[in-house]
């Protein structure tokens, strides 16, 4: 895996957590959130293990904060940064679209179904992603 810069990890980290974090918080409720944050975190601890150390550097990730729309708006552009950051390695680039796709899939399928809100922000994802 290429070697990335402090800053670039830490936009790495918001994007995955935040991308984790859209789909759970697009169906509300407390124990939907509950346990679709822990298949979120099952997912992104199934990357490779660089991908893993990325996502484990630097203490707890953050989200951006503020309104919903602001929320989604820094993590929306906080993936799109994430492509270019990722650019260096065409490999790591596909690799962390894939795991990160895929986690906000078995999130939004984690508790009674894909609701189409989820599936509007993985749609959103997925675009920000270029996937």
């Amino acid at each position: 895996m290429t070697e990335y810069t402090d800053e670039e990890r830490k936009t790495l980290r918001t994007a995955a957590f935040g991308a984790v974090f859209l789909v759970s918080h697009a169906d509300p409720g407390f124990f939907a959130s509950f346990k679709e944050s822990i298949v979120g975190a099952k997912a992104l601890a199934g990357a490779s293990p660089d991908l893993q150390a990325v996502f484990k550097a630097g203490g707890l990730p953050e989200v951006p904060k503020g309104s919903p729309a602001e929320m989604e708006s820094g993590v929306l552009t906080a993936l799109q940064q994430s492509t270019g950051i990722l650019a260096k390695d065409p490999q790591d680039l596909a690799e962390f679209r894939a795991v990160i796709t895929s986690a906000c899939d078995q999130v939004a399928a984690a508790s009674g179904g894909v609701k189409d809100t989820e599936t509007t922000a993985i749609t959103k994802v997925k675009s920000a992603l270029g996937a």
